[in-house]
């Protein structure tokens, strides 16, 4: 289904065709790329878009550089870009080339702020890459502009926020998919199929390999000059101000004001199975539980249906050899699995074919190309914003028990802590003005 926005600008684009030709008084000839000829996907029927956020991560998304899923949305024949945003000059400057190469023209606008882009009439999505701390804002301001939306993960810096970009893609009727490719991957799909069918047995435990919550809580580091091709205020955004250092930019991701640290990055793609694997795409743990030294040894979440979920790479790495996945562990067997491979205890059940009244979950053999698609028919994606958000509040769960230092007890129906004013503090942080959520 192609939106209505879309046969407007086709409308537009016939009308003006026509005119110009009856100013200029000879035939224009119009490409057969433009037309749709020789295999092509003519103009008109082009999903448009514009990416926010074009550093590496950006980048790769867009299409210049190596990448899983098998070069970006660039190589994509239903997709044209348009514009790209950043507030980093190399980066904006480094994505329009990559861009205006592809397509072999000069037309790629460059933006330093989001909302001229989100303005534009002509996109129909758009890609966010940007920091942790951006992708609340820069989802819902899209969401309001009728944008369609591809966001890397992780969703947010809080439950909060998390919670109001799922609502505001909801009212506005936004397709929305995560950056969480794994639930593309048909290892990390088929674990989960075997787990959600009984074929361990019942789960008793969930073991997931990613690293901690952020290294430094705050930033410490010398003032230095702001380099003249950095927006800074607008890149810290509304986070707390902090003096430019190069290693703070650089390492946002090891701080706490900006980021979750690896339970937020890693955390977002294996939670997030472990999640799935589980059944648990619209509900949560009901307890956590940090390492006290004693008889607590690592972070532990339990399930009201009395699984076990612990964050331990050394029990995985001595299972497996990976540190960096998840086990699924059930009273007849076991599932290890990472990107991108499977292990199976016993060998045998890595064979196992479903039967056709098993569960059979959402299938996607491309990430990019699920979004797209879905964009077209307006279906929800695999990876869609009511899941990536019960996905990250795991993740957070877990971040505010190390925090606090204590344990938790958390009712994923109301997504609250219950009598604990202390916690329920941290479901959201202060914004620096002039931004606001």
């Amino acid at each position: 289904m192609v939106s209505t926005r879309t046969i407007g600008r086709r409308i537009f684009l016939r009308q003006a065709a026509g005119a110009f030709l009856g100013k200029i008084g000879f035939p224009y000839v119009i490409s057969s790329s433009a037309l749709g000829k020789n295999g092509c996907v003519a103009a008109g029927e082009r999903i448009v878009m514009g990416a926010v956020g074009t550093g590496g991560q950006g980048t790769r998304h867009i299409g210049g550089g190596i990448w899983v899923e098998g070069g970006g949305f660039l190589s994509k024949p239903d997709v044209q870009f348009v514009a790209v945003c950043d507030v980093n000059a190399k980066n904006r400057a480094n994505a329009r080339n990559i861009v205006n190469k592809y397509y072999g023209n000069q037309d790629c606008a460059a933006y330093i702020d989001f909302r001229e882009l989100l303005v534009r009439e002509d996109i129909d999505a758009v890609l966010i890459a940007a920091g942790d701390r951006w992708h609340p804002l820069v989802t819902i301001a899209a969401a309001k502009a009728g944008k369609d939306i591809y966001c890397e993960k992780p969703l947010s810096l809080t439950i909060n926020e998390a919670i109001g970009m799922a609502k505001n893609v909801r009212r506005y009727g936004r397709v929305f998919q995560l950056g969480t490719q794994q639930r593309s991957s048909r290892e990390f799909r088929f674990a989960c199929e075997l787990v959600r069918n009984g074929y361990i047995g019942e789960v008793k435990k969930v073991t997931v390999g990613v690293g901690g919550p952020p290294a430094y809580s705050i930033c410490d580091l010398p003032a230095q000059p702001v380099p003249l091709w950095l927006d800074y205020d607008t890149w810290l955004g509304p986070v707390p101000y902090r003096p430019y250092n190069s290693n703070f930019v650089a390492g946002w991701m090891a701080y706490r004001d900006l980021a979750g640290g690896e339970m937020t990055n890693w955390g977002a793609h294996h939670f997030d199975i472990a999640q799935w694997a589980l059944g648990m795409d619209d509900s949560g743990p009901v307890e956590i539980i940090p390492p006290n030294g004693k008889d607590v040894k690592v972070l532990t979440y339990r399930y009201a249906n009395g699984v076990q979920m612990v964050r331990d790479p050394d029990e995985l790495k001595a299972a497996s050899g990976q540190d960096n996945g998840l086990m699924f562990s059930g009273t007849t067997g076991r599932i290890a699995v990472w990107r991108y491979e499977l292990k199976t205890w016993p060998e045998s059940l890595c064979k196992t074919r479903l039967h056709i009244d098993d569960i059979h979950l959402y299938e996607s053999k491309n990430h990019q190309d699920n979004f797209l698609d879905c964009v077209r028919t307006r279906r929800r994606t695999i990876s869609d914003i009511e899941i990536g958000r019960r996905s990250i509040t795991v993740c957070h769960l877990g971040n505010i028990a190390y925090h606090l230092g204590r344990p938790l007890k958390w009712e994923p129906q109301i997504e609250q802590f219950p009598a604990d004013e202390q916690a329920n503090r941290l479901l959201s942080r202060p914004y620096r003005s002039p931004w606001c959520l």
